[in-house]
């Protein structure tokens, strides 16, 4: 049966104004695919909201039961008001001049109305692959310009018909103003590059094991059937993608649950309007060829959350197709998502077998988001289709202002007043379809919020392609440049609502950023606030020779640990084993010269060392390959005999940062490789050692009253994460890790302004 909209004024009272109230309610209005307003006035803040009458319970719910962290909501009162319809969000100044600033929305998975009428004989919308309605549907992908009326989208192309002309003007109906409002008589049209039925055709081209290239919401997908090996295989060599994971599509919630473990907190993620990949563990029955994920016990699985999807699976009646599909991001390795139809010709010629494609052209590219759960809470490892571009609120006001981010997984932010958007997920800057790619990124960022930049902030490294591009386009504006590391804390206190003033312990672990020593930081101990930090202790320099490819190489890591801590490069030793003898001379002669090595303090390199030293992995094809395979296998081993790392909390030179020693934990891992211990329980020795070590150092540098913030990239180890947090609170600590904003560099951004943001 069809939920009605139902429409609500909600009045909050209480200390609800300054504390970044209004961008909670858009964002939570968002996660809820509710639509309306949220004003200012002298008694508090005023929402008016709209959608299903469970989600706007839900809603009032959120909205008491969790507000920002500076909020105190003393009452809420709510009524019932007409419906008005539409999909938009409104952000009202305070003043009642009429200004302020409409949003736009994230796009909204298929919602379960339109997914019965999609399914329904009677129902003129039946198999139509572009069914919508005010409740979902695309939003941000085809918003060229606001306000989000249809001209400003790319459903101007297709003049409404009468009746869709009545459902959208009818306040009683779901799709009144719904702006991408279609059917099959005036809607987008479906094409396969073969005869017959587009569905039908791309269906039979899966089933026989090819490879299909299939338009979505936010680009193009490669799709193959993922319980057959050769086609999962084929894919993998075309994509030049080596051995790093797929995900997979499943048509529903069951499915899900046949190929990996659903918990109550997954199963609500899965099934959520932004229905992201989730990282769960794989089932040992699942279906899914060995290939889709080697070596990973994870699978990462989205369920269906476009009709097209739907379709493709099979609604009943349909000859049968896969129902477990991977369905990866259309492009090769490293490159952009396609999502322009030329473009998509030209580029995915040579990776697709056919094409399943529309005429609805996507304005904005924008790839599937990626979470894992940690103790049943969000861990974003990749922000953007669902979540862009929610904004995130500023402790203080700031000037219109850009963040350029990081070179890896980079995402731009925008920020004006005490408002910040963060950009969809662009990439890594490393080549030059990535920087247009980033280009139309900041310049359509702009236009949806309507903040023109007067400074731009970018990262301190001098090499960053980010950091270039912020130099060539700021013109007269003022470039700011902010420490790596900074950053990363700087956003986990933001995403957390620290107070402008705030202070935290933080340890910032990962692979690479620019130190202003010139050496390469990773394992960073700073006392920091958003103005500045001090470099409190750091994991001790060991040498990276010749930069990337030891990064490829883990065996170089391993012996360059080897060598920082006195070790013997012995032949008994898998890294040892693995590095060519003429390569060991060369290594040897860099070491004791330091020609082509640059000192490095990373966490992320000690995780690859390790797994080398274990024998795990020796050669990388994907970032971080090398840790995530240690993580797997160290899951649910318990860490007896643990190692621990040599830390100096005597150590009293405020201009000398103390140094952490791996050197006992790396004697430690090869006694125990050479005499037989298995690599898993290695890797949960080691896992359970940095806990420890970031247990140490918050009781050496912090206090009951002093929270402990976790950022980089090393904490998107599910493992890691765990077991730091438990071992923190327990001792009574309070720990901030994110929930909102990836630890990786997809978030750093929003850390960018917000140091320049106290400046």
């Amino acid at each position: 049966m069809t939920v009605h909209r139902s429409r609500r004024r909600v009045v909050v009272r209480g200390v609800v104004q300054g504390v970044g109230f209004r961008p909670f309610v858009y964002t939570t209005a968002a996660e809820l695919a509710l639509s309306g307003r949220v004003s200012n006035d002298s008694s508090g803040v005023i929402v008016e909201i709209e959608g299903a009458p469970a989600a706007l319970d839900e809603f009032v719910r959120r909205v008491g039961a969790s507000p920002p962290p500076l909020a105190v909501v003393e009452s809420i009162e709510q009524a019932d008001i007409p419906p008005r319809g539409g999909t938009g969000f409104h952000i009202a100044d305070t003043t009642r001049d009429g200004a302020g600033r409409t949003l736009a929305s994230p796009d909204v998975a298929l919602c379960a109305d339109c997914a019965r009428e999609l399914a329904d004989p009677a129902n003129r919308r039946h198999r139509h692959p572009f069914i919508n309605c005010t409740n979902c549907g695309p939003r941000f992908t085809i918003i060229a310009t606001l306000p989000y009326d249809r001209p400003q989208t790319s459903m101007a192309d297709f003049p409404m018909c009468a009746e869709c002309a009545r459902e959208y003007a009818d306040p009683t109906d779901r799709r009144f103003h719904a702006q991408p409002i279609a059917c099959p008589h005036c809607g987008p049209t479906l094409a396969y590059t073969g005869p017959g039925d587009p569905l039908t055709a791309a269906r039979n081209l899966l089933r026989d094991g090819g490879i299909l290239a299939v338009k979505g919401i936010g680009g193009y997908h490669l799709a193959c059937d993922a319980t057959n090996e050769s086609a999962v295989a084929e894919l993998r060599k075309r994509k030049r993608r080596g051995d790093k994971p797929f995900a997979v599509m499943v048509p529903d919630l069951d499915s899900a649950r046949s190929i990996v473990e659903v918990d109550p907190a997954a199963a609500a993620l899965l099934t959520s309007p932004a229905r992201p990949i989730v990282l769960l563990t794989r089932l040992d029955t699942a279906v899914p060829a060995a290939s889709v994920a080697p070596r990973n016990p994870d699978l990462g699985v989205m369920v269906a959350y476009a009709p097209l999807h739907l379709l493709l699976f099979g609604l009943p009646g349909d000859p049968p197709g896969p129902q477990v599909l991977v369905m990866t991001s259309g492009n090769l390795g490293g490159e952009p998502i396609c999502y322009d139809d030329n473009d998509a010709r030209s580029r995915l010629t040579g990776l697709a077998d056919g094409w399943l494609s529309h005429n609805r052209r996507i304005l904005v590219p924008c790839d599937d988001s990626v979470v894992r759960l940690v103790d049943g809470i969000e861990l974003p490892v990749r922000r953007s289709r669902g979540y862009a571009p929610l904004p995130l609120a500023l402790p203080t006001p700031m000037p219109p202002t850009l963040a350029v981010g990081a070179d890896l997984k980079n995402t731009c932010a925008v920020a004006d007043g005490r408002y910040a958007w963060l950009s969809q997920h662009i990439g890594d800057m490393d080549d030059l379809a990535t920087l247009r790619a980033f280009d139309d990124a900041v310049h359509h960022l702009e236009q949806l919020t309507g903040v023109r930049p007067v400074q731009i902030v970018a990262d301190g490294h001098p090499r960053y392609r980010s950091t270039a591009w912020a130099q060539r386009n700021a013109g007269d504006r003022p470039v700011r440049l902010v420490q790596h590391h900074h950053a990363h804390i700087a956003s986990v206190m933001g995403e957390h609502g620290l107070s402008a003033a705030a202070t935290v312990l933080g340890i910032a672990f990962d692979g690479t950023g620019f130190g202003p020593d010139g050496a390469v930081w990773g394992g960073e101990v700073l006392a920091a606030g958003y103005k500045g930090f001090r470099r409190l202790a750091h994991l001790k320099y060991a040498p990276l020779a010749g930069g990337d490819v030891s990064v490829q190489r883990p065996y170089r890591m391993a012996l360059a640990h080897l060598w920082a801590a006195g070790i013997e490069w012995s032949e008994s030793i898998p890294s040892v084993r693995a590095c060519p003898v003429d390569e060991r001379a060369v290594l040897a002669h860099q070491f004791e010269t330091g020609l082509g090595c640059v000192p490095t303090s990373s966490m992320g390199r000690l995780f690859d060392a390790v797994s080398s030293l274990a024998g795990v992995r020796h050669v990388v094809d994907y970032e971080a390959q090398a840790a995530i395979e240690l993580e797997g296998l160290a899951r649910g081993v318990p860490a007896d005999a643990g190692y621990r790392f040599a830390v100096d909390t005597e150590h009293t030179d405020e201009n000398a940062p103390a140094p952490l020693d791996p050197a006992p934990v790396l004697a430690a891992v090869v006694a125990d490789a050479a005499n037989g211990v298995s690599a898993a329980a290695i890797g949960a020795r080691f896992h359970d050692a940095v806990a420890h070590l970031i247990l140490q150092l918050a009781v050496a540098y912090s206090a009951p009253e002093i929270p402990v913030a976790l950022s980089g990239g090393v904490f998107q180890n599910a493992l890691l994460l765990a077991r730091s947090r438990a071992l923190l609170q327990d001792n009574g600590f309070h720990v901030i890790s994110h929930r909102r904003l990836p630890p990786n560099d997809g978030g750093l951004a929003f850390g960018q302004l917000l140091a320049v943001s106290a400046g």
